[in-house]
């Protein structure tokens, strides 16, 4: 509806405007208007509050004393005291030392096994992948070829500090199928959920300290040894009748006294020096042990100059022990046991030599890297409170320890070379080369290549075997 209004100025003038007006409608109302859906409230597990972890509650717990700035003096002296009491109450039982805070090793508690008394077929060995203890008695077991007559069944580091089977893929398997590698297992003989488990089922129990590598007799339910170094002598000549390489001697009667003096060196200082670093409870023990570890791989370093290995053209003992720190030096010793003056790839001789050995067949195999990294850094709480792991140095890698050395052209005599590989790889290969050698006159680099790689076999010895 609209209407129109007529406004008066002056009685003479009238001015005129239009104003319309419109009228609205009033809104229709619902005599019934819907009544809004009441949903119940929904009960969920998620919606109740969060437990707040422990670090959390820390965190706002300090914020609430003193902001943002620093925790008092008082605190931070007295929280340094507290832990540095109870880092020594954990060294003592890991690392025991003298009063001058220096390491000590604990003397094996089973040495010395006497090998006529022993059968093979009922040996079992048990071992942990970052030990370097252990490691030695894995390289030689592989270079002996003993593995078909004494089964290994392989420990990983536990949290409380005990070595425990964590079984991985096919119960039997102890190798990782795509690095080829070792990896932690079951126990395969006694089925125990720890090492410890296993050591007091011996007649009599036991409470000592429970070590890696120990050998074990599962028919007389007894340890046979737990000393490192007696048994790779025992499996070096123990078991010739039963191994696969039998010619293969790493402890010969005529560098016998050589191997000796090399291990008087090689133990105390280096061996057992970087531990001697990195478990010294004072500032002077550290220092002694530090000066001692390179000054002896500086005299080790100055002789493989001019020397393939360390007592010549053949592999011993020696070296099989001197190899198994090298390899972890970079990894875990330079830096954890703060044994920092050098590492092992600034030394010219000692890398080469280390990789040498690295790549005599099934000596890689035995190295399972990222196991070490973790054993070390994962587990010994008091060297690395935060478990935090650092990434794998470049030299250390896998592909970088396959690079070529060239010390074998420091070798005199081929002969003990060849004897690393196993006679069975060794006629196999060279009855493969010379049937190819013979249909075709002429074998292509790349052919060559591939007979290599199947048969596992480094680059250094193949021109060797194809003039055998």
């Amino acid at each position: 509806m609209s209407t129109t209004t007529s406004l008066f100025i002056s009685p003479t003038t009238p001015f005129t405007t239009t104003v319309t007006f419109t009228t609205i409608p009033p809104p229709k109302l619902n005599p019934k208007p819907k009544k809004l859906r009441q949903s119940p409230p929904k009960m969920s597990i998620n919606n109740s509050p969060k437990t707040p972890t422990p670090t959390q509650l820390i965190t706002s717990f300090t914020k609430l004393l003193w902001g943002k700035s620093l925790p008092p003096q008082l605190l931070i002296s007295t929280v340094r005291t507290t832990w540095f009491t109870f880092w020594q109450l954990m060294m003592s039982q890991l690392a025991p030392s003298d009063p001058s805070g220096s390491y000590t090793r604990p003397i094996s508690q089973f040495p010395y096994p006497n090998p006529t008394s022993l059968n093979p077929q009922t040996l079992h060995l048990y071992a942990a992948l970052p030990c370097p203890w252990a490691h030695r008695t894995l390289i030689v077991l592989a270079l002996k070829g003993l593995e078909h007559v004494i089964p290994v069944s392989i420990a990983s580091p536990g949290l409380d500090g005990s070595w425990e089977f964590t079984p991985r893929g096919d119960k039997h398997d102890r190798k990782d199928k795509l690095n080829n590698v070792f990896i932690p297992t079951r126990d395969k003989v006694n089925g125990a959920k720890t090492l410890r488990e296993v050591y007091k089922m011996r007649a009599g129990g036991y409470e000592g300290r429970c070590t890696v590598p120990m050998l074990w007799d599962f028919e007389k339910k007894e340890v046979v040894c737990n000393e490192s170094y007696d048994i790779i002598e025992l499996l070096n000549s123990g078991f010739n009748d039963v191994a696969r390489n039998p010619d293969l001697d790493l402890s010969p009667l005529e560098l016998k006294a050589q191997i000796d003096e090399w291990n008087r060196i090689i133990y105390p200082s280096i061996n057992n020096g970087v531990y001697r670093c990195g478990f010294a409870q004072s500032q002077e023990a550290y220092d002694t042990a530090v000066d001692e570890l390179f000054s002896a791989l500086n005299k080790v370093d100055d002789h493989l100059r001019s020397s393939r290995y360390l007592c010549g053209d053949k592999l011993t003992l020696a070296d099989v022990c001197l190899f198994t720190t090298l390899i972890r030096f970079d990894l875990v010793y330079n830096v954890m046991f703060k044994c920092t003056k050098k590492k092992v790839v600034e030394y010219q001789n000692l890398h080469g030599y280390m990789r040498d050995i690295y790549q005599i067949p099934h000596v890689a195999e035995t190295c399972n890297l990222d196991a070490m990294l973790d054993g070390y850094y994962k587990f010994l709480f008091p060297l690395n409170p935060g478990n935090i792991r650092p990434v794998m140095p470049s030299a250390s890698d896998h592909e970088y320890l396959l690079q070529s050395h060239n010390r074998e052209n420091l070798s005199t005599s081929q002969q003990s070379v060849q004897v690393l590989v196993s006679y069975e790889i060794h006629n196999t290969f060279t009855r493969r080369y010379f049937h190819l050698r013979t249909r075709h006159r002429r074998i292509s680099p790349f052919t060559l290549s591939h007979l290599r790689r199947r048969f596992d076999l480094p680059p250094f010895l193949v021109p060797q075997l194809c003039k055998v």
